[in-house]
C-alpha cells in the first residue's frame, strides 16, 4: 500500500483527501499554501534550541501541559518503555523560549489555518448519515480552542546502549481531530496498514503529511480511520543523526461533544492519564 500524493491545488483534492483518510487515516498532501522556507526557519530554530543546555530552564509546568519535555518523558499507551525523544509543547498564549523568531507562530497559524479548510472538506464529503452524527461543524470544533498543540519534537542519535525495546516512537493513535506534520527532517514515519503490515510514510521537502485522530473516529463513528503510526530507530550511519518533526494536533474547545454525551476534555484527560503525562 502507498499513500496517495494529493495536490491541493486540483479539483478533486476534497474528495481524494477524504477518501484517504476514511481508507487509511492517513493523507499526503502537496502543494499546500505553507511554505517551505517558513517550515524550514522553523526548524533550524527548534534545532538550535534542543542543542542547547537552556533547554532544561523552560522544563514544562504538569498543569498546563506547556514547555520542554526531557527525553524518556513519555511512553505510547499499552508501552511500558518511554519513547526515545525529547520535545517542547507550544500552546497559544503560552511563551516560546526567549530569542525564538516569529517562525513558530507564523507556522502555528498558518497550519491551524489550513487544518481548518481540510476539516470542511473531511465534512463536506462525508456521507450524510455521518455528517448527521457530528454534533457542529467540525472546522468550528477548532475555533478558539485552547487545546490545539504544536509538538516540536527531537529524536536525538542514537547511544549504542539504548534500553532494550525503545524506540523513537512506539506504535500510538493520535488523540485529537486531525494531525498536519510537515515532512520531517528524516525518514522513520511508519503506518500499519489494513493488513496488519508497517508500510513507511515516504513524502518530498514541503509536503504535508495529513491523519484522523482518535476524536475523529469517535465523532464519526468509526467512519474515519485513527491509523496506528510509529518512529522506527534508524540504522547505519542515520543513528548518528537527529530527526526533528513538529506535529500541529487540532483538538476541539474542551466544551465540544464528540459523541455519545462525553465531551473532548473528558476524552483528552483520559488519554493524558494513559500515556503518563497527566
Amino acid at each position: 500500500m502507498s499513500l496517495p500524493t494529493i495536490d491541493y491545488r486540483t479539483a478533486d483534492a476534497q474528495h481524494r483527501l477524504a477518501h484517504s483518510l476514511q481508507q487509511s487515516g492517513f493523507a499526503i498532501l502537496s502543494h499546500s499554501p505553507i511554505p517551505y522556507d517558513l517550515v524550514d526557519r522553523t526548524y533550524q530554530d527548534w534545532f538550535i534550541f534542543f542543542n542547547s543546555e537552556e533547554k532544561a530552564d523552560y522544563t514544562f509546568d504538569p498543569q498546563v501541559q506547556a514547555g520542554y519535555f526531557p527525553l524518556q518523558t513519555e511512553q505510547a499507551k499499552g508501552h511500558t518503555t518511554p519513547d526515545l525523544k525529547e520535545f517542547f509543547h507550544v500552546y497559544e498564549g503560552h511563551a516560546l523560549p526567549q530569542g525564538m523568531s516569529q517562525a513558530t507562530w507564523d507556522l502555528f497559524i498558518q497550519l491551524r489555518q489550513l487544518a481548518t479548510e481540510l476539516l470542511t472538506w473531511v465534512e463536506e464529503q462525508s456521507p450524510p448519515e455521518i455528517q448527521a452524527q457530528f454534533t457542529q461543524p467540525l472546522g468550528s470544533m477548532i475555533m478558539n480552542s485552547g487545546e490545539t498543540l504544536f509538538r516540536l519534537l527531537h529524536y536525538p542519535p542514537l547511544d549504542s546502549d539504548i534500553p532494550a525495546g525503545a524506540v523513537r516512537a512506539a506504535a500510538h493513535e493520535d488523540i485529537n481531530l486531525i494531525t498536519l506534520l510537515p515532512a520531517a527532517t528524516a525518514m522513520g514515519l511508519e503506518l500499519l496498514d489494513a493488513q496488519g503490515k508497517w508500510q513507511s510514510i515516504v513524502c518530498d521537502r514541503g509536503d504535508i503529511v495529513v491523519n484522523a485522530g482518535d476524536m475523529l473516529e469517535l465523532a464519526s463513528q468509526g467512519y474515519y480511520r485513527s491509523a496506528t503510526h510509529r518512529v522506527v530507530n534508524p540504522v547505519g550511519s542515520a543513528c548518528q543523526q537527529s530527526r526533528l518533526s513538529m506535529p500541529l494536533f487540532l483538538h476541539p474547545r474542551p466544551d465540544v461533544i464528540l459523541a455519545e454525551g462525553k465531551t473532548a476534555r473528558q476524552y483528552l484527560q483520559e488519554r493524558l492519564r494513559e500515556i503518563g503525562l497527566a
